[in-house]
Order: C-alpha cells, then structure tokens, then sequence
C-alpha cells in the first residue's frame, strides 16, 4: 500500500485509479473529435481544451469513488462494476451540468458530453475486463514473511487469503514464544542466517507477530533483516494498515503513545474542517428545508407525538449535548426513558421511519447541530450516555474516540452496517480509533464520497 495524507490506499486502486483517469481524457478528447469529424470541422488535439477535459475526468472519478467502484466487491464482480459505473457517469452528468453552469468556461457542448459519457463507460469498463484477473494476483501483492506461528501469526494467515489481501505470505518463523498454530512453520533454531532466508524467500516486508514480547525481542534477528533493505513491521501498525482500522487484540498502550498519529499540530486543517462544516451544513438547511418540512408532515399523519425529537449524545471529550433528528419510531419506542439498542426490523419503526432511515433523511436535522458546531459532518457517531458508560467499562480505549468531534457521517459508517450490540461497538471502535489517530482533510473527503455508496445502497440501515 501507499501512504497518501496519512490514509493507506492499495497499489491497485492507485494504479487502476491513474488507468481510469488517463482513460477518461482520452474518452473526453475523443468524444469531442467524433463530433468536430460529423459536422465538419478541423478536430486536431488543442491544448485549450486541456481544462475542460480535465474537468471531465476529475468529476467522473470523484463520482466513481463516491459510488464505490474501486471498492473490492466492485473490483472482484463485473456485474456490480458495471451498475456502479452506470450510476458514477449518471452522477457525474448532474455534476458536470452544474459545474458548466457556474463555469460555462469549462462546458462542454451537449453532443460531446454525451459521446464521451458513452466511450467513457466503455473504456473503464474494459480496464477492469482486461485487469480482472491480474489485479488480485500475486504480482500486485507484496510477500511477507512473518516472526511468530502462534495465534496471532494465523490471523494474519487468515487475512491473507481473503481476495481483497494486498499481500501474500512467504513463510512463517516459529520464534519459540509459545504453542504454534500455523502449520509449515519453520523453527527459528532451524535457519542458520535470518537475513539470507528473507532474501531466499523474495520477502518485501518481515511482521513480528509475536505473542510475548516482553524481553523477548528478538533485536540482533530484526538488525540483521533490516540491514539487508527489507521493512520491519509490527503487527498492530501492520493491521492498522491492511484493514484500516486500530486492531484491539493486538494493541497495547505503548504503541498507541509512540506510533504515528493523534498529532496536535493540525489547526489549520481544523479551522477548514470548521468552515467546509459551517457552508456545507448551512447549505443542506436551505436545500433540505422543505424535504424535511415534508417529512415532518408525514410522520405527524402517521402517528402521534413530535415530528422532530432532541437526545442527549456524548460529545468532544465527553461532553454531553443534543442531537436532533426527524422520529422515525413510535412515540413510546423507550419505556422510562432507557436507552435500547435499535435491532433489524425493529417493530418500533415506523413504516415512514422505515423509508427515511434508509435514505438517511433522519439525519439531515443534524446540519443545524454542525451548524452550532456541537458536531461535525465527519467523525465517530455520537452515542447515548448510558451505552458510553456501558461501552467504556467493557472495552478498552472507547474513551479515546471522543478525541475528536463526532459526526453525521464517519469512517466506521462506510465499511460497517448499523451497529446493535456490544460486539459489533468494538468492531466500530477499531474504525473510529484509526480515524481520530489519522484524520486528515484527505481523510474527510474520502468519507463524504464513500458516504454517496452507503446512501445508495443502504447496508444494514436501522
């Protein structure tokens, strides 16, 4: 993977990502010269039109990245590519329409958007038909050999053989640490020059996977590999950056103080953080007003009590306040006032509240709560106090998340569905945690488009 802003994105996606976008050039270049060729006129390369085609390209790759088609069910299903990519480019026609507008400069006559529109979805289409195969093959993936056979060594057996790996394992080193659990382990006593079996193996990147390490590193073995050019890695900042997320069976707390993130010196970025929130939030209570009036009226026919309703969330270093959101359950949904975990096919929705929680209409009140700046528009979701209590005094480090403003939208929203019970609030943490500890505006903007593929298609929506 490369490391861009502090994110890790796969060398495939980047590469697959610069294929598309000299593709769509092209396919924007050659939509204007088969209609310059019809009516009749001169159709050479003119380096004025630079900036119109860049336009093009950059606005359809940003609608392919918000519908999710360089994600990995895309990139392994033709069938879900091809949906995907039909809706990026209707997308991207409603976004190219509105740039033109504001910058008539940069247009594109009617005839040549639609030809290039058409080549444009077929040759991406035909990149990924051509890469089909080799793009999860062994040449993109980089190999590993791994210090340790015990249970932590196997997950990441595991996770090597998931299709969307971005590495292939070369071997293990049974470091006699404990019981070994990956069969074909080799035993440390058995290999006479470590740094000679990592450069017999092809191995990129060496991973210490062990499962004590307290005065047990093994320091002369991972001099030895590291002079020989090949990375050292560590199992938690190796999982960190093949799942995207803080792995909490295999963090301790010194990693968590010494490893790269949390940093203090980004209040440039958090001031532009603050003002993207204020226009975009402002923007949404204007645009959305007379959906969410709408709304409303539709929930008060349907049933009884407020159309709108506040809830006591916890914030930026756990200071309370209230969310507002359109109600989409029935009045009485919590008895007493206790909080209860919303479930799958919850009997408490509504049949309107069924529908605008999948379209994620519930939320858009929440603008007015960025707005104050209570809230962010990217971030961990806000949680009620009695599941913050709960959730602190069962798993580790969940205190951490309110390091940062929480959110409408967030990184553990996009790669996870809704979350009900106290294992799938770990699995949620993991993700929240490696946001508030690699935040960027890069970050940010991945999230607001990847949120595009969870409106869409609403995964898990409760």
């Amino acid at each position: 993977m490369i490391r861009l802003f502090k994110h890790y994105v796969p060398h495939t996606v980047l590469f697959l990502g610069l294929v598309d976008f000299i593709l769509l050039l092209l396919a924007g270049e050659a939509g204007w010269t088969l209609r310059a060729w019809q009516i009749g006129i001169d159709g050479d390369f003119d380096p004025g039109r630079l900036p119109h085609l860049l336009v093009f390209a950059a606005t359809l790759q940003l609608a392919m990245v918000g519908v999710g088609a360089y994600g990995v069910d895309a990139l392994r299903s033709m069938r879900i590519a091809a949906a995907r990519l039909v809706v990026a480019v209707s997308l991207g026609v409603l976004l190219l329409s509105l740039i033109f507008f504001l910058m008539p400069a940069v247009g594109f006559w009617r005839s040549n958007l639609l030809y290039a529109m058409a080549l444009a979805i077929g040759a991406v289409f035909a990149a990924r038909l051509v890469f089909e195969r080799t793009l999860g093959g062994e040449a993109f993936r980089r190999r590993v050999l791994v210090l340790g056979a015990g249970p932590r060594a196997a997950r990441l057996q595991a996770l090597a053989r998931k299709e969307e790996a971005g590495f292939a394992i070369a071997g293990f080193v049974a470091m006699n640490d404990g019981p070994v659990a990956v069969a074909g382990s080799v035993n440390r006593a058995d290999i006479p020059n470590l740094g000679q079996h990592v450069v017999r193996l092809a191995a990129s990147e060496v991973v210490l996977a062990l499962e004590e390490r307290r005065n047990a590193l093994p320091l002369a073995d991972l001099l030895r590999i590291k002079t020989t050019g090949v990375h050292v890695n560590e199992i938690s900042s190796f999982l960190e950056r093949e799942t995207g997320r803080v792995d909490l069976d295999s963090l301790n707390p010194s990693w968590l103080i010494f490893s790269d993130g949390f940093s203090s010196g980004r209040r440039i970025s958090a001031a532009g953080k603050r003002l993207f929130d204020i226009l975009v939030s402002g923007t949404i209570l204007i645009l959305f007003g007379p959906v969410m009036l709408l709304t409303a009226l539709l929930v008060k026919m349907e049933s009884k009590g407020p159309a709108f309703f506040r809830q006591k969330r916890v914030g930026l270093y756990g200071t309370p306040f209230e969310i507002l959101k359109i109600r989409s359950m029935r009045e009485d949904a919590e008895v007493g006032g206790k909080a209860v975990w919303a479930q799958k096919d919850d009997p408490r929705v509504t049949r309107v509240g069924s529908i605008i929680r999948k379209l994620r209409i519930d939320e858009l009140p929440q603008a007015w709560t960025v707005l104050k700046g209570e809230m962010s528009l990217v971030g961990p979701r806000p949680e009620r106090p009695q599941f913050v209590s709960d959730l602190e005094a069962r798993l580790p480090y969940y205190g951490e998340r309110h390091v940062v403003k929480p959110g409408i939208t967030g990184w553990a929203q996009i790669n996870l569905p809704y979350g009900a019970s106290v294992e799938d609030a770990r699995e949620k943490l993991e993700f929240d945690l490696y946001y508030a500890k690699n935040y960027t505006p890069f970050l940010d903007l991945l999230i607001l488009l990847q949120t595009v593929r969870v409106v869409l298609w609403p995964d898990g929506a409760r």
